[in-house]
């Protein structure tokens, strides 16, 4: 029934999407071990989910195709590095961009397994640069505009958008046309950030560990690697999250705003983690927030 409102109310708007079947996201998988496919959709409290993803594929949500080119986020759902919340922090999402005339693709990025990738580390990372890559290179093609590219994360799907938003020239994907992998904003929502004493411990034993390498605590704390290309930011989360304390976005705020970055952060009162679109805590809905955002840094336009 969600769905059907969903739909309804953009057709009264005038922007019918466009919903493409899951596609593969490469002809030839990097880093990647050839295994039997376990992948399995399954449903918690109502909530899918995906599990034991070893195929990265997208599924793209676009707006009416009115040949306008338009702005699009490229959303990374949560799941501690072990699940894909597909749902209610990815396709949910898409179809909320789409009301408001923003594309979206929402990507189905691997699950880090050493059982069927050589470096289950980067293989994230190298999902979303493959997400930006094809948005970008098929730009025109898909009505995406060029220069209004974003990644959007949400939990541990936000590290993988803020990994992107800071490691995109590392990303070790096959790029000859040397497309540029970085990202025009980023938009990150309750996200792990941090792989320091504030960390998701799953989130970062599932990617790097069990055995952790200083080194790798520190290349994946993305708070560290802010540049001053890093790209501007909206944050959302709960100062009650005992999930990912806040602190990992409050502290990747103020180091984006020590480089000079443009950003913003809206922290709730109450919440805690996982709520997607609509915290039930407040009144206060984070996508009108993020809306007035887009429009004021000139990435929606009406």
């Amino acid at each position: 029934m969600k769905n059907i409102i969903t739909l309804i109310c953009l057709i009264l708007f005038g922007m019918t999407p466009t919903y493409s079947q899951y596609q593969a996201l490469y002809q030839n998988i990097p880093n990647y071990i050839p295994t039997e496919n376990l992948e399995n959709i399954t449903n918690n409290g109502g909530m899918k989910r995906i599990e034991k993803l070893s195929i990265p594929a997208y599924q793209y949500f676009r707006v009416a195709n009115d040949n306008q080119n338009r702005p699009c986020v490229i959303i990374c759902p949560g799941g501690g590095y072990r699940i894909l919340a597909i749902e209610h922090e990815g396709t949910d999402v898409a179809a909320y961009f789409n009301s408001i005339g923003v594309n979206a693709i929402v990507l189905k990025y691997r699950i880090p397994n050493s059982a069927n990738q050589q470096n289950k580390a980067i293989a994230p990372l190298q999902d979303a640069a493959q997400a930006m890559y094809l948005a970008r290179k098929n730009a025109n093609a898909w009505g995406i505009d060029a220069h209004k590219i974003g990644i959007m994360g949400f939990s541990a799907g936000g590290h993988v958008a803020a990994s992107l938003a800071t490691h995109y020239k590392d990303a070790a994907i096959e790029n000859k046309e040397h497309v540029s992998l970085r990202p025009d904003f980023q938009i990150l929502i309750y996200p792990v950030v941090s792989f320091s004493a504030i960390a998701h411990k799953g989130s970062r034993d599932n990617l790097i560990g069990p055995t952790l390498a200083e080194k790798d605590i520190h290349y994946y704390s993305n708070e560290e690697q802010v540049n001053k290309h890093t790209p501007m930011a909206f944050i959302v989360h709960a100062k009650d999250d005992t999930s990912v304390p806040v602190a990992n976005s409050t502290n990747y705020y103020d180091t984006l705003l020590s480089h000079k970055i443009k950003a913003t952060i809206y922290l709730y009162e109450t919440g805690g983690h996982g709520f997607g679109l609509k915290n039930k805590t407040s009144e206060i809905y984070w996508p009108t927030l993020l809306k007035e955002w887009l429009q004021t840094n000139h990435i929606l336009v009406d």
